[in-house]
């Protein structure tokens, strides 16, 4: 079972390698803003921490994908 939605997934796929590399620091340091609020009490939807991270995942998996097909 997919976490993310296909076109989500495609719309990823279709980023360069180096725009990749940018969305995975930006979505890094939104999870640790979450992680943070979660800490002091101000967090208020919890599923969203579980979300930035199988993003991750999933950009992860994309920039794998890329270096093993060179």
């Amino acid at each position: 079972m997919s976490c993310l939605k296909s076109s989500e997934l495609r719309a990823l796929r279709e980023l360069t390698t180096r725009e990749l590399e940018e969305k995975l620091v930006a979505t890094k340091e939104e999870l640790f803003n979450l992680k943070f609020q979660l800490v002091t009490g101000h967090l208020e939807d919890h599923a969203r921490v579980g979300r930035l991270r199988r993003s991750i995942a999933a950009i992860h998996t994309i920039l794998a994908e890329r270096r093993l097909a060179v």
